[in-house]
């Protein structure tokens, strides 16, 4: 799996490339563990290149935000395709991530 990182000021942006299933949704869930246990935790994930996600990947981002209410933060996820959406909303977790249209707007929520 790829994943494409760069920075908006001091959030980093996170973009995997490819469906969030099996070892491809477990690699990036304990990517995503390891990061947010870093010094920075202004995190956006942007899904516009996934088109579908599994619960290994929904955990991952359940435990990330886990980790990040622990510093009065949470993770943000942006350009959610409509799939990965109906997944969170299904499961009944889109409610525990800032989900945005747009990366600045979810940078800017930072602010």
């Amino acid at each position: 799996m790829k994943i494409e990182q760069h920075q908006m000021g001091t959030v980093d942006v996170l973009t995997p490339i490819g469906p969030l299933v099996d070892q491809d949704a477990t690699e990036f869930a304990n990517m995503l563990n390891d990061r947010v246990k870093s010094p920075n935790t202004r995190l956006v994930v942007s899904l516009k290149e996934v088109p579908y996600l599994d619960s290994v990947a929904v955990e991952g981002f359940l435990d990330a935000t886990d980790e990040l209410a622990g510093r009065a933060t949470h993770l943000k996820l942006v350009q959610v395709p409509v799939t990965c959406r109906e997944v969170l909303e299904m499961t009944g977790v889109s409610s525990r991530f800032g989900l945005f249209e747009d990366i600045q707007d979810a940078v800017r929520s930072f602010l």
